[in-house]
């Protein structure tokens, strides 16, 4: 049961996530679309086109590898967060506009620590999912007779 179980869980993740990258190159498409009609493309629609860019690596990453680089996020958030901070904080107030800049800059710069802490802890102890294979491999040969050990009893 188990086995089935996770094979339809891989396959569940393979059509979702086939679903999200065809949303993502449509969505895409249509942007380019919009960039050609209007003739020119603004900082805006290319920060647009670089966060769909990093979400199809994402996707293309979880194909190859079947695991899911939370770095991806965070190079999304960064992006989305300096898209932002290019476009919306210009239509913001006076008054209110700092504190927005200030907020925005400030959690760019906690994301790019946290890619920076991501990366030496992976490469100082491993990752987690690098363990995998070896905590399956150690679990299963405790569940199994040790061959050895029962010809040394007799």
């Amino acid at each position: 049961m188990q086995h089935i179980g996770r094979e339809f869980v891989d396959i569940c993740h393979y059509i979702i996530l086939f679903l999200i990258s065809v949303v993502v190159v449509w969505t895409a498409g249509k942007e380019f679309f919009v960039i050609f009609q209007k003739g020119s493309a603004d900082l805006k629609d290319i920060l647009l086109l670089f966060i769909y860019l990093e979400l199809l690596a994402m996707i293309g990453i979880y194909f190859k590898t079947h695991r899911l680089p939370v770095q991806f996020l965070i190079f999304i958030a960064i992006t989305a967060l300096s898209r932002h901070l290019v476009v919306d904080v210009q239509a913001v107030s006076d008054n209110f506009h700092l504190w927005l800049l200030a907020t925005i800059s400030f959690a760019i710069m906690v994301l790019s620590a946290s890619i920076v802490v991501l990366t030496w802890t992976a490469r100082m102890f491993g990752r987690p999912e690098d363990y995998l294979d070896d905590h399956k491999i150690i679990s299963t040969e405790h569940h199994l007779p040790c061959v050895e050990n029962e010809q040394s009893l007799k």
